[in-house]
């Protein structure tokens, strides 16, 4: 069934990046909590929000969110880039440290790929593709405003 195969494909790529980050986790190559780890994930996957579009998007107040991001600041994840816009507010940015972190993902993303690029036609890549892109733009609609 086709929602049993999305969910097994799913699940393959979240207990891949899981296992990665336990093993950098216990090899103390990480200075991240768990918590910390989906604060950092979810700040990248919104392209460097402000600290209140951060606060609103995992539901809780400015003083907690302001607290996770400061210790993603001390540990040297994110920074804090002043808002060319309004210079009170301040943008997430993710950090070269955050990115050899984030490899972790994306080599498996990445070994994937390759995969299903040896693996099917041209053809059948850009249907699979023009699929994707509908999922994210058409029927992901509550996820895909709040990343944008």
């Amino acid at each position: 069934m086709l929602s049993d195969t999305f969910t097994q494909v799913y699940t393959k790529f979240k207990l891949n990046f899981y296992r990665g980050m336990f093993r950098r986790l216990q090899e103390r190559e990480s200075s991240l909590s768990a918590s910390e780890a989906f604060a950092v994930e979810i700040i990248h996957a919104m392209h460097e929000p402000t600290i209140s579009r951060f606060a609103d998007f995992i539901n809780v107040s400015m003083p907690n969110a302001n607290y996770k991001v400061n210790s993603l600041v001390r540990k040297g994840y994110i920074e804090k880039v002043n808002s060319t816009v309004d210079r009170r507010e301040y943008h997430l940015k993710t950090t070269s440290r955050f990115a050899d972190y984030y490899a972790i993902n994306q080599a498996y993303i990445d070994t994937v790929m390759n995969r299903i690029n040896q693996r099917f036609s041209a053809d059948e890549l850009a249907w699979f593709e023009h699929i994707l892109q509908v999922i994210s733009d058409e029927l992901m609609p509550e996820s895909s405003e709040k990343l944008s």
